[in-house]
């Protein structure tokens, strides 16, 4: 194994001590590194964000924290920070930070989707695709899978039911690093433990998320010079359609109001909504028929994130004609078309249809529902979305020119709806 290779295979020793206290005033929260012993080796993670930089991974198990009237998550409620041996049905190797904290994010989206079967499939910590369905784990695992495949190969997926067979086959059938569900059907694990590197979580916390999600935690962010911003955890309060507000806006005396959501566009809106809790900023989110369509994430323009976001749905697109049809990636029949000789001509014509089709279905986004995370500060990101197809929006309000922007749902045709959330979803 050359030396590049081993850093990414490297346990690092971290000399973080086992127990760490953090003192807020007169309460004190105490923590205990998390190890496991796995291949009689005890360690805890095997690094951090990068080969390079030792990690801990420490669980809150004393101690409680009221600010202000409101208690935060208490011991006893750990989830990826309690994980044992037990909980690890296959280990692969010591895990790292990225592949705990995308599945702890995951659980993070999967907080305000229990009432029905739900998957997230997550890469860098964002999520690539996700979706909910009563149709079942296996039909929700599906859909957030082509939802965006390319982003997919090598993320966690991670479903607040019971794994089912299909689902562990279609899992098996394509490259992932991490699987975590709160229990898994007989069998299951036996299928899953055919990749040899799968980690297979066990995490019975899932079946109790809508419990956490009545609490906030304590959100500490570290600076570059060393010191700490602590907030109270991001808490949606959309976890129903009753909890939208209109979208209406008045200036100089003019008064304008949206459309109303169908029930259907609310709700894609709710789902939308709570995936959007665990993307990252500027952000926008298109969904149809509870599973997202295309994820823009981390842009630093809103019009940008939605421009951006558009031109990847459509890649996506061509993407799944070109596996469907061709049996390759795009880009690998981008690299087939280059080719001098007949076949690549052939395979240019292939790629030309293909991008029309994606073209001309706009990349599978007509119909979809759209969420921002911030507001439009103008009208042109909804006059991008409205061109696309969108018939829905959800966003927070508050921009000086909502009335423009509501106008510019009224004038499309058919005429588009939009609802106000009432709170902002940066994640930072």
């Amino acid at each position: 194994m050359s030396e590049l290779k081993k850093m990414y295979t490297t346990l690092l020793r971290d000399h973080f001590p086992e127990d760490l206290r953090l003192q807020l005033g007169s309460q004190e929260l105490v923590y205990k590194k998390r190890t496991w012993n796995i291949g009689g080796e005890v360690r805890g993670l095997r690094y951090g964000e990068n080969p390079d930089q030792p990690a801990a991974l420490y669980e809150q198990v004393g101690g409680e924290l009221i600010l202000d009237g409101v208690a935060f998550r208490a011991p006893g409620q750990g989830l990826v920070s309690a994980l044992t041996e037990e909980h690890m049905l296959q280990a692969g190797k010591h895990p790292g930070k990225t592949n705990l904290t995308d599945v702890d994010n995951g659980l993070n989206i999967l907080q305000y989707l229990g009432a029905r079967p739900a998957a997230v499939i997550l890469k860098h910590n964002n999520p690539c695709g996700a979706a909910w369905t009563d149709l079942g784990i296996a039909e929700a695992v599906s859909r957030a899978f082509w939802a965006d495949r390319i982003a997919a190969f090598g993320g966690a997926v991670v479903v607040n039911r019971a794994l089912t067979r299909e689902a562990a086959e279609l899992i098996n059938s394509f490259y992932f690093e991490v699987v975590a569900a709160p229990e898994f059907e007989p069998g299951v694990v036996d299928i899953l433990k055919a990749r040899k590197n799968l980690r297979i979580l066990k995490i019975p916390g899932i079946a109790r998320l809508d419990e956490l999600a009545r609490s906030p935690y304590l959100d500490i962010k570290s600076l570059f010079d060393g010191g700490l911003v602590l907030q109270s955890s991001f808490q949606s309060r959309i976890r129903s359609a009753a909890d939208f507000l209109p979208a209406t806006a008045e200036k100089d005396g003019v008064t304008v109001t949206a459309r109303t959501p169908t029930r259907q566009e609310l709700d894609d809106l709710i789902f939308a909504w709570s995936v959007e809790a665990g993307v990252s900023s500027n952000s926008v989110i298109f969904v149809r028929d509870g599973a997202t369509t295309a994820i823009g994430t981390g842009e630093q323009d809103r019009v940008g994130c939605v421009d951006l976001t558009i031109t990847k749905a459509r890649t996506k697109y061509a993407d799944l004609l070109s596996f469907k049809e061709q049996n390759c990636s795009i880009y690998e029949l981008m690299l087939a078309a280059r080719s001098g000789d007949s076949n690549g001509s052939a395979k240019a014509e292939i790629l030309a249809d293909i991008r029309r089709r994606s073209d001309e279905a706009r990349g599978g986004l007509p119909g979809s529902a759209l969420v921002s995370d911030g507001f439009f500060p103008f009208r042109d990101g909804v006059d991008l979305c409205l061109a696309q197809g969108v018939t829905a929006i959800a966003q927070p309000g508050g921009s000086m020119r909502d009335l423009e922007v509501i106008r510019a749902v009224n004038e499309a045709s058919p005429q588009a709806a939009m609802v106000f959330t009432g709170q902002r979803s940066f994640k930072h």
